[in-house]
């Protein structure tokens, strides 16, 4: 019988650490806080499909091969060790006189869907995380053009300031949009 309120009282904590961090996830961040870090925005500019087949100017995609040097930024070794099934392809735009650097990246909505917040929200920081010694900012779309993820920094401070938005849906159907 003791065991059975040991398990019990267990169970009751790790339900309620939980709701306790999904309900902490939902709290909209301070305006002063967002201020003091200044980290930016995703980028609103439209996805553009049209370039996976043919790139133009200095844009990089999954099939861009560079003959003298690795190509910047590198998702290959991400995509080809961990990321083969989610992972469908990318657009790498350079900072221009408007925008930072950022990466569009693909992924299959079929796989996508079958993770939980947390892979989801590990996947963005891990390719996040490998463009961003590129000063690369990331957002993450399906083939339907939906914004399901981002990863952005402020690469102005150092170290960066980085910050993970999600467009998650919990199994109570709520929507918190980026």
């Amino acid at each position: 019988m003791p065991n059975n309120k040991v398990l019990h009282r267990q169970t009751t904590l790790s339900l309620l650490f939980t709701i306790s961090l999904i309900t902490i996830s939902f709290l909209p961040i301070s305006s002063s806080l967002a201020e003091k870090t200044s980290i930016p925005q995703p980028s609103d500019a439209p996805l553009q499909l049209d370039l996976l087949n043919k790139p133009r100017n200095s844009v990089i995609t999954a099939n861009t091969i560079e003959p003298k040097q690795l190509t910047i930024p590198s998702l290959w070794r991400a995509k080809e060790n961990t990321e083969n099934k989610l992972l469908d392809n990318w657009l790498a735009f350079p900072a221009s006189n408007k925008e930072s650097a950022r990466v569009d990246l693909l992924v299959n909505q079929q796989i996508w869907s079958l993770l939980d917040y947390l892979e989801r929200y590990d996947f963005v920081n891990r390719l996040g995380s490998a463009v961003r010694k590129d000063n690369y900012n990331v957002r993450v779309f399906n083939y339907q053009q939906e914004l399901l993820a981002a990863y952005t920094c402020n690469f102005s401070t150092s170290p960066a300031l980085c910050n993970i938005q999600m467009n998650a849906q919990n199994k109570l159907g709520w929507r918190r949009s980026l």
